[in-house]
């Protein structure tokens, strides 16, 4: 009987672990935000705070129905028109003149060209003008209990935030974003906030949301950070004369793991002559044209801007609008 009672109990244990082990797998929101409690606590978290910031956070379905839209599902030839514009390139010139002693700082600083920087933050905002309308803790909430695919990701945000607010000291009654919880000039989630944001107007805060030096300073030390080499190309475009797919898969957003050599082919091949350290890592990257595919030959820096948005369109998009910039800015 002793020998039975132990198994059960043992049993009993096991579920008891398993249970919690696995509530991050779970889909159901109550036992979600079981396990989420739980974990907090663990961290130091007061248990009535989080509760505190559960029960103060509210579903929205609009966020759901922007993230199962996102405009990266759009073939190139309909994405770069919504970026690529002349309204945001006047927009971009003019925002680099008016900021270009921080911008030059930050570029000197952290080692990175101030295109990519100008670049950055016209794609995300407009400059500041479009921040987001979303509740960033609804957003986040949203996300991190109820949207399986992703929730274990937006639930570490959502936890993210509750700390961000405390250190940055920020009104989370006033606090808006992206669909996706991100803020600011630069539009950083949370966890970006705290790792890579910097003070770089020297007040001792790092105001991503209303200081564009901060914002400014923050975005080069992203780029930093992931491993921008200054200076260095970013994307290649390719000459493919075969009607058969070329011989290198087309990359989907997995580390980088094919060398340049890898890569080019007699049917393949760089669209302009030019030496190249064959020898580099790098990855293919197809466009979808109205007519036609557009290949490139994708490079480390290049590969660093989809740290910042993993999105391969998103990284073109940015990679020929910083090309735009510098162009019209050095005339």
């Amino acid at each position: 009987m002793a020998k039975i009672t132990l198994q059960i109990a043992s049993l009993t244990l096991l579920c008891s672990v398993l249970f919690h082990a696995n509530a991050a797998t779970n889909s159901d929101p109550e036992a979600l935000k079981t396990a989420f409690i739980k974990e907090q606590i663990s961290k130091g978290v007061q248990q009535a705070e989080v509760e505190q910031f559960l029960a103060t956070s509210t579903f929205d379905q609009s966020i759901i129905d922007a993230i199962t839209k996102p405009w990266e599902a759009k073939p190139w030839h309909q994405y770069y028109p919504i970026f690529l514009t002349d309204k945001r390139l006047e927009k971009g010139l003019a925002f680099w003149k008016e900021n270009h002693a921080v911008i030059n700082k930050a570029a000197e600083k952290f080692n990175v060209d101030p295109q990519i920087i100008v670049a950055i933050i016209g794609i995300e905002t407009f400059y500041g003008g479009y921040m987001g309308n979303h509740r960033v803790q609804d957003a986040l909430y949203t996300l991190g209990f109820y949207y399986p695919p992703r929730a274990t990701f937006f639930r570490s945000e959502y936890a993210n935030l509750m700390s961000l607010i405390k250190e940055e000291q920020l009104d989370n009654s006033t606090l808006k974003g992206s669909y996706a919880g991100a803020m600011g000039y630069g539009q950083f989630i949370p966890s970006s906030y705290r790792h890579y944001a910097v003070d770089f107007d020297g007040d001792g805060r790092r105001d991503l949301l209303t200081s564009k030096a901060d914002a400014i300073g923050s975005v080069a030390n992203y780029f930093h950070q992931h491993g921008w080499q200054k200076g260095q190309p970013v994307a290649l475009l390719l000459n493919h004369t075969s009607t058969q797919a070329p011989k290198a898969k087309v990359w989907t957003k997995e580390k980088l793991h094919y060398k340049v050599s890898d890569i080019l082919s007699p049917t393949l091949s760089l669209a302009t002559n030019q030496d190249i350290d064959a020898s580099q890592k790098a990855l293919l990257v197809k466009l979808e044209q109205p007519d036609n595919a557009e290949y490139w030959l994708g490079l480390k820096n290049f590969y660093v801007i989809t740290r910042y948005n993993r999105s391969p369109l998103y990284a073109m998009a940015v990679y020929q609008f910083s090309q735009q910039l510098n162009a019209h800015y050095q005339r």
